[in-house]
């Protein structure tokens, strides 16, 4: 099987691994698609595996599976028409190592797993697209390492932080008790389900059944397969999110770098909030250019014409050298600046919304702690009543 090995990593983290008398070095499943010289690196999010990549991966290089490890998987420069690429694992997930370590898990150790593949493969410059945690990761990756980005995709996306926090309501409340109450696939695919994808798009009918019972059964044998995601992976991969932020210095960084970024987004994604990827496309002006789409958090699986367009627009533009100004579809800051230096009281205005806004992000992510502590008490309750409840004895057991 294909393996990059990883010896990097928090300095930290590798003492408590040394002194635990574990392995320091992790292992990155991953799979190569397609031939020629455009290389794409596509990066996952949380608990998902490269598989969640399927209808790019054939969008792109238009293969289903993957290529032999025997053939070459050097950095062809300009060679070639078609477009390789490679998905993996992120550590926690799926056929990569599983550090047990939460401080092992942050979108800045994640993001030089995903260059050390790069080194791995040969490849000096990517395309890279990122999901979700996954789009965190390949935010960090273009602030570390501008030059191997050529461009940069980020599908619904966010900040990180209480960013990561979806908006309470009872649909989220709802899918937040099924989640944690998930043991087995059959219970975890109907929770992903609802979570990835829109109401109206299950409910289609394709054949004689509906769209989500079909990807019912496809969730439920995926999860069988690969098996539930691991206690250490799950709470590193949510420590990674809950941890990531981009600096000012890091945002210009990308900003400047040169290539060309797309930021997409579902408007209703139940997960990432849109409102937050709006404010990162705006950070990133004059390189972002923001598409909406009607779909869930899995848009890229909703609506794979439209994505898998926009990623090979942009892929197409990046070769053609296109000026990031005649990329962006949104306002150009200075025309921002000049309408908040003649108004004055509006600019103040939106920054005191700003902050009640952030206030209020602060109190999610409190009044959800305060949630998962009483649904942990309310279930431990249950439990305890069950074990003290007394048996009834017939008379003719006497």
């Amino acid at each position: 099987m294909p393996y990059c090995v990883v010896s990097h990593g928090d300095p930290s983290a590798a003492a408590a691994a040394a002194a635990a008398g574990e392995e320091g070095d992790v292992r990155i499943f991953y799979q190569r698609y397609g031939h020629g010289g455009t290389k794409v690196l596509l990066i996952i999010g949380f608990a998902g595996t490269h598989e969640s990549w399927g209808p790019q991966v054939k969008g792109l290089t238009g293969a289903v599976e993957p290529v032999d490890e025997e053939s070459p998987a050097g950095d062809d420069g300009a060679a070639g028409e078609g477009a390789e690429v490679c998905c993996f694992d992120n550590r926690g997930i799926g056929r990569s190592s599983v550090p047990p370590h939460k401080s092992q898990y942050t979108t800045v150790i994640m993001a030089k797993d995903a260059l050390a593949l790069m080194d791995h493969l040969g490849w000096r410059k990517a395309h890279v697209f990122g999901h979700s945690m996954g789009s965190m990761i390949a935010s960090k990756l273009a602030a570390i390492a501008p030059d191997r980005v050529a461009s940069l995709a980020l599908l619904n996306t966010t900040g990180g932080g209480y960013q990561c926090i979806p908006k309470i309501d009872w649909q989220t409340i709802s899918l937040a008790c099924r989640f944690l109450r998930a043991r087995t696939p059959e219970q975890r695919a109907g929770v992903d389900l609802d979570v990835h994808y829109t109401r109206e798009y299950l409910d289609e009918i394709v054949g004689s059944n509906t769209r989500r019972q079909m990807l019912y059964q496809e969730y439920v044998k995926g999860l069988s397969s690969c098996g539930m995601q691991s206690r250490h992976g799950y709470e590193g991969q949510l420590n990674a999110c809950w941890t990531h932020k981009l600096t000012q210095k890091e945002l210009d960084r990308i900003r400047s770098s040169g290539f060309l970024i797309l930021v997409i987004h579902g408007r209703d994604d139940v997960v990432a909030q849109l409102y937050h990827a709006r404010r990162l496309a705006e950070k990133l002006q004059p390189a972002a250019k923001l598409v909406e789409l009607h779909g869930g958090h899995l848009v890229s699986h909703e609506r794979t014409a439209e994505v898998n367009m926009s990623l090979m627009e942009m892929i197409k533009a990046s070769k053609s050298n296109t000026d990031q100004g005649e990329w962006s579809n949104l306002p150009k800051k200075s025309d921002d600046l000049l309408l908040a230096g003649s108004d004055s009281r509006l600019a103040k205005r939106e920054c005191n919304i700003i902050v009640i806004y952030n206030l209020l992000g602060k109190l999610q992510l409190i009044l959800l702690f305060f949630f998962g502590v009483f649904y942990i008490i309310l279930e431990h309750a249950r439990r305890v009543l069950r074990v003290l409840k007394p048996v009834r004895v017939s008379a003719t057991s006497l």
